[in-house]
């Protein structure tokens, strides 16, 4: 005998009560865990697949199906952003305190609150509706559940995918992608009282970077925008007063194209040793003229996503079958002090999941 579906609040405070920090492989095996028995309690006939690597851990839930019946994929990532500097929250940032018609804590909206209304849906959909649900690790951190994931969700038939990401229940057809380089200079040490003897890589970065705001080839594109880039974390030296024979730059990209042309801009400045691809996911869109888009019952954004999603990972692997990013939660509050969702947008999602399960494939 089945379990009802579980109280999609109660189930949000729970997971966000849960740490789940990308890296903490461990954190996040658990809640796969929890999900899946939640899931799987009121949806028995769902089979389960799990990842056999440690550090990435994945689930793939299933119905079973027939032959040819193309099913709808859901995908969710069950990882966060640390909680950084606690003492600035006006809550406990796990607290998942439950105020003002809100689920207060990290992942609230980054992506717990659509992780729930997907799993309520897939426990309320009838027996025979042909879907998947794909629970994934390391999505913050370049979607590396999904990477492993990827060869079992291609061997599966699959019509359309949702990855049910904050976008105020609001239909969004796209995103940029992402490239993430490791940029290195190489020096020579010397005493800081006589930096003639020596040669600093920092300040060869720091060359470097003075003239990619100007120089980076940035492309654009008519829906996706403009290519973005950020010099996020700069590393190099011990104590002031060695010259610094190294010095690296992590650089974050985000790409409308396939990120050649940046890649080489980077390896082609005289003071760069060295660079490394650390993330690389390609850019996103469907067509809003798609019929089972055009079908959705909620509205469609005219703008793209300014976040990566893991449906960068699966486009390649889902063929032409039509993505979005739709679900419950504040774009805003993602990575933000006080992140939170509205307990409102997190039924309203969770009804139209269902409504959507229900008349698929229609």
């Amino acid at each position: 005998m089945s379990a009802p579906p579980p109280d999609v609040v109660d189930l949000v405070r729970e997971l966000v009560r849960r740490p789940t920090v990308s890296g903490d492989a461990a954190a996040q095996r658990e809640v796969l865990g929890v999900v899946t028995e939640v899931l799987t309690a009121a949806a028995p006939h769902l089979q389960r697949r799990e990842g056999a690597d440690r550090d990435q851990p994945w689930t793939l839930l299933t119905s079973p199906t027939d032959p040819g019946r193309p099913r709808l994929l859901l995908a969710c990532h069950v990882d966060t952003v640390p909680a950084a500097d606690p003492a600035g929250w006006q809550r406990d940032p796990f607290g998942a305190d439950l105020d003002d018609g809100r689920v207060w804590g990290r992942g609230g909206s980054d992506m717990k609150a659509g992780l729930v209304a997907a799993v309520a849906a897939l426990a309320a959909a009838p027996e025979g509706t042909p879907v998947a649900l794909l629970l994934s690790s390391d999505e913050e951190i370049g979607s590396r559940g999904a990477a492993a994931a990827a060869a079992a969700v291609s061997a599966l038939e699959v019509g359309a995918v949702v990855v049910p990401e904050a976008t105020g229940n609001r239909v969004v057809l796209g995103h940029r992608g992402a490239l993430w380089l490791a940029v290195r200079a190489q020096g020579r040490a010397a005493h800081g009282s006589t930096p003639e003897r020596g040669h600093n890589a920092l300040l060869d970065l720091v060359a470097v970077l003075g003239r990619a705001g100007q120089a980076l080839p940035l492309a654009e594109e008519p829906f996706l925008g403009t290519e973005t880039w950020n010099p996020g974390v700069l590393r190099s030296g011990t104590v002031p007063n060695v010259v610094p024979d190294r010095a690296e730059v992590l650089v974050d990209q985000r790409t409308v194209g396939d990120g050649a042309a940046l890649l080489a801009w980077w390896r082609a400045q005289p003071e760069v040793a060295g660079v490394d691809v650390l993330v690389d996911l390609p850019s996103v869109r469907t067509s809003a003229e798609d019929p089972w888009v055009a079908g959705l019952p909620a509205p469609v954004d005219p703008a793209p996503a300014t976040y990566f999603t893991d449906a960068s990972v699966l486009r390649p692997v889902v063929g032409d079958a039509p993505i979005v990013v739709w679900g419950p939660g504040t774009p805003a509050a993602m990575h933000a002090v006080d992140e939170h969702v509205e307990v409102g947008e997190l039924r309203q999602a969770t009804a139209t999941f269902t409504e959507v399960l229900r008349r698929w494939p229609g």
